[in-house]
């Protein structure tokens, strides 16, 4: 080490005698020194970037213990939410099970009012598991969403929420469509029957309504007469010259109990040649007792709607076009818009042919609880001129006294009777007459 200056005048020489003994060296030296200074500036700057990146480092070093020391106290908090959120997506998913069972159940047979109620408990339990999903994401389900976010995952996540919603508003809007076409056409209808049905003035007289519905039933009687006189054999004599003005709905009833009574003695009416009964008894009783069953409680308005062309479906057209000759539709409704929508295997929709349904379906009904029997009861009708008894037979005529006085013949037959298997019998109604 060389020795310590002793004054300011000796340093002073010492730097000149320097400088003038080696300029280029002191010029290098200068250039050195300006390097040195942007190289000590550029490691300086590195210096302060390292420094960054190394507290940012120990923050997030720091940020995860922070996390790893609170996941502690935490751990089972969550285990026991997830447990809880788990449990209620199993029973969730269970109910949901049994309501689409319920749905399909309600399919066959034929239930609407059960399908729709299967329906809600569906979408239902589908917007519970919908709510169960949403609530695993915001409770953190997943270890990725500590580092990021995507921006659009919260928009996402609304759209699954709001989706189910949507599909249902999209079906209630259809339903609504298709009602308010039902709509139009219904009064379409009404108003064409308004049309048809007003005198000109349009004003109604209810002091008559009785006394046209009388004349209306007699007419209809007269124009059936009309029109089978030729084929009945229980027209032979008129039977509006046996039947008083105030009984003219029992010739009505008896011309529409024959016809749709007929063939009730055969297992499909003699629509086909079927002889299930005779091959499989036991399996035919049983499937009549479960079709009975299955089809007491249903609108047969409703059923022809979804199966027009179902066993029942036929049988109401060709009862239909056997009991209301187009004479006499024409008669009643001034044209023959029903007789041809039937005859082209269609239903109406009129109210007229829905009361036909309602005499139909009960028909239907008491042929297969019928022939679900063993053995099938046995049908008997009561013969005109034939003497009255009292065992097989009803008077819908009401006499004094409650019972019916001698001398009184079968008119004509109303209804027919029925004798169980058992000895029971189901008294066939008979309008009854003075013996000429």
């Amino acid at each position: 080490m060389t020795r310590k200056v002793s004054n300011f005048s000796d340093l002073i020489q010492r730097v000149t005698a320097s400088c003038l003994l080696h300029p280029l060296a002191t010029a290098a030296s200068g250039k050195e020194d300006e390097n040195s200074h942007y190289d000590s500036e550029e490691n300086r700057n590195e210096e302060y970037e390292e420094e960054d990146e190394n507290e940012d480092y120990e923050e997030e070093e720091e940020y995860e213990y922070d996390e790893e020391r609170a996941v502690g106290p935490l751990k089972a908090l969550k285990v026991k939410q997830m447990e809880g959120l788990m449990e209620e997506v199993f029973e969730t998913v269970s109910s949901m099970k049994r309501a689409y069972v319920r749905l399909q159940e309600a399919h066959s047979p034929w239930d609407p009012e059960r399908m729709r109620a299967a329906d809600v408990a569906v979408v239902t339990e589908l917007r519970k598991l919908a709510v169960l999903r949403e609530r695993f994401r915001r409770s953190g389900g997943g270890e990725g969403r500590r580092k990021g976010r995507r921006r659009g995952g919260g928009v996402a996540s609304v759209r699954e929420v709001v989706a189910p919603y949507e599909a249902v508003v999209e079906e209630l809007k259809k339903e609504v469509k298709v009602k308010d076409l039902e709509v139009r056409n219904l009064r379409e209808k009404l108003d064409s029957a308004v049309a048809l049905t007003s005198n000109g003035s349009g004003e109604k007289k209810p002091g008559r309504s009785l006394s046209k519905r009388r004349l209306g039933i007699q007419a209809a009687v007269r124009s059936i007469e009309a029109a089978t006189a030729s084929t009945d054999k229980y027209h032979n004599t008129s039977t509006t010259s046996i039947v008083s003005a105030h009984h003219a709905k029992y010739a009505l009833e008896s011309y529409i109990s024959r016809k749709i009574f007929q063939g009730f003695d055969h297992e499909t009416f003699y629509m086909d040649g079927s002889l299930s009964s005779l091959l499989n008894p036991d399996q035919f009783r049983r499937d009549c007792f479960t079709q009975y069953r299955d089809m007491k409680s249903m609108d047969p308005t409703e059923l022809l709607g979804i199966l027009p062309s179902c066993h029942f479906g036929k049988f109401c057209s060709k009862k239909y076009l056997a009991i209301v000759h187009p004479k006499m539709e024409e008669s009643l409704f001034g044209n023959l818009e029903q007789h041809s929508q039937v005859q082209a295997g269609n239903h109406p929709r009129s109210e007229f042919y829905n009361e036909f349904l309602g005499v139909a379906k009960t028909v239907w009904l008491l042929h297969l609880l019928a022939f679900s029997l063993n053995p099938a009861p046995s049908q008997f009708e009561a013969s005109r001129g034939a003497e009255f008894h009292q065992q097989y037979m009803d008077s819908v005529v009401k006499f004094s006294g409650g019972r019916v006085s001698a001398g009184q013949v079968v008119g004509f037959p109303v209804s027919p009777g029925f004798k169980l298997g058992n000895g029971s019998v189901i008294k066939a109604r008979v309008y009854l007459i003075a013996r000429t």
